[in-house]
């Protein structure tokens, strides 16, 4: 199946360069202006994946990532012009799954368009994501995991996780109680850990325990030990 591709860029010329490497790939790609007329196309149809430019003619890319993330695991790559590492963390925190800094190669994009293709293939779709079949689910407490699925629920509600959320949770309920350090927990659950900033561990446990929240205020399942790294405590 040829994934379809969202690009959401106000620069023509820049989008021109994309779709033409992205295309020649083999990709169908849709391309908006605009976060409005983006969140609309994501609306409509189902993509693969979202080439997202941080900053947009009538809005923030941050923001369409930040209200994406509540309802949709859409793989998401960052394109901007901002280079300094706190933006970087921000976006991996809000869930992107990559973050590229402009001036970029077009075919850089298109591999690693392709890089996270393959890490999230076989993920359920976001139809599939609100059928309430869980029939192969493991459960873990308040948790559920559902690895056919690529599906994680808490206190019966499927969270919407970005892939190395996923991947992270995934690694804590395999050994309830124990202590990962941050280079463990990268090597676990990253494709490519030295090419991650120090700081996207933390920064994804943070947009984990903020999803918890939502379906229940006072949950903070996962434990920092300080100087260490994390680990999932028992719940009831």
């Amino acid at each position: 199946m040829v994934p379809k591709i969202l690009l959401i860029e106000d620069e023509p010329s820049i989008a021109d360069n994309i779709l033409y490497a992205l295309r020649t790939e083999g990709m169908e790609v849709v391309w908006r202006s605009t976060a409005r007329e983006g969140l609309l196309a994501l609306k409509e149809s189902a993509f693969a994946l979202l080439v997202l430019d941080v900053g947009l003619p009538d809005g923030n890319g941050f923001e369409v990532c930040r209200e994406l993330r509540s309802r949709s695991r859409v793989p998401i790559i960052f394109v901007t012009a901002r280079k300094d590492e706190i933006d970087r963390v921000v976006g991996l925190e809000l869930g992107a799954d990559d973050y590229i800094v402009k001036p970029f190669s077009p075919r850089e994009l298109a591999a690693r368009v392709r890089a996270v293709l393959r890490r999230t293939e076989g993920s359920i779709p976001e139809e599939a994501a609100a059928v309430e079949d869980r029939e192969g689910a493991s459960p873990a407490g308040p948790f559920a995991l559902n690895e056919e699925r690529r599906e994680i629920r808490f206190r019966g509600r499927a969270l919407p996780l970005s892939r190395y959320e996923y991947q992270l949770l995934v690694v804590f309920l395999s050994h309830p109680g124990r202590v990962f350090t941050r280079d463990e927990l990268m090597e676990r659950a990253w494709d490519d850990p030295g090419a991650s900033l120090d700081r996207t561990v933390d920064a994804h446990v943070k947009s984990i325990r903020a999803k918890l929240r939502t379906i229940h205020p006072d949950a903070d399942p996962i434990r920092t030990c300080r100087g260490i790294g994390y680990s999932l405590v028992a719940l009831p």
